[in-house]
């Protein structure tokens, strides 16, 4: 049994004060056989401000999932490529003879996993430019056994060789496409296409995706409404939608009738601010693209 002090004399002080400086000493012994950082009561000055910045600091719920997964379709494993070759002025005329005679070989090869989309060139925007979109169908691996084969077909490289001398450059980028948008198919003509590219504000990409899901509806009421993708390697945060028209004037009747359908507005209004920059293109397709 421990023996209780009682008392508020001087003697009693004393003995207060120094059973207090023992405990003291031996909390600080303890304290100094810890390694450095480390502390037997779980306590530090990193814990301590890591306590007080989270009073302060909002606290942002980790994704379930990559935004690849959670806005691409499921039922399907596309790939899709595009490519913006910039041709000399006056090789284009060429350059579109020799694109038209070798890609649609690659396309109706049942051994190369790859399909045409569409094939264009540029009519308003970047001038003397071409644009190739490509499907791979099996996603990534379908990607790679294509290029595996095209290094070993001669009359590809040489296409390769004698287009080289033809552009100024050239670039690509991979993509997948909307969940809830059109799978493009081909579509008789004549029409003229629009590319809208948004290069979105990193990390809004859900947010783009949640609103066009609902906005969708409002822009199909005349079928321009052909895929919409998202990067997955290139620049990234990219987001291209392709829209086909009958015509120039169509193609404002269409849009201007958007706006009188209740929530178009509202879809305008949430996704502008998520926008860095954006770019349209008007395309007038080549003859083997198989949307017309």
């Amino acid at each position: 049994m421990g023996v209780r002090l009682q008392g508020n004399g001087p003697s009693f002080k004393k003995i207060k004060v120094s059973c207090e400086a023992n405990v003291l000493c031996r909390r600080q012994r303890r304290f100094e056989t810890q390694p450095r950082g480390h502390s037997s009561w779980g306590y530090s000055k990193d814990s301590e401000s890591s306590w007080f910045r989270s009073l302060f600091v909002h606290k942002v719920d980790p994704r379930k999932d990559a935004h690849s997964n959670l806005l691409s379709k499921k039922e399907t494993n596309h790939l899709y490529k595009i490519q913006f070759h910039n041709v000399k002025p006056e090789c284009l005329d060429s350059y579109n003879r020799l694109a038209e005679e070798v890609l649609p070989k690659l396309h109706s090869d049942t051994g190369y996993p790859c399909e045409l989309v569409g094939n264009w060139n540029t009519w308003y925007g970047e001038q003397d430019q071409a644009v190739h979109i490509w499907r791979f169908v099996g996603g990534y691996s379908a990607l790679m056994e294509s290029m595996n084969k095209l290094r070993e077909n001669q009359e590809y490289l040489q296409f390769r060789k004698e287009r080289s001398q033809m552009l100024h450059s050239r670039r690509n980028q991979l993509l997948l496409e909307f969940s809830f948008w059109n799978e493009p198919l081909p579509r008789p003509g004549p029409n003229i296409y629009e590319l809208r590219t948004y290069k979105l504000k990193p990390g809004t990409m859900i947010e783009w995706g949640n609103n066009w899901a609902r906005a969708i509806k409002h822009r199909q009421d005349n079928q321009e409404a052909v895929g919409g993708f998202f990067s997955q390697i290139g620049e990234l945060y990219i987001v291209h939608h392709l829209w086909a028209y009958k015509d120039l004037q169509s193609r404002e009747e269409t849009r201007n009738a958007a706006w009188r359908k209740r929530g178009w507005d509202e879809n305008v209004y949430y996704t502008v601010p998520l926008v860095r920059s954006m770019e349209s293109r008007i395309m007038i397709p080549l003859k083997i693209s198989p949307l017309q």
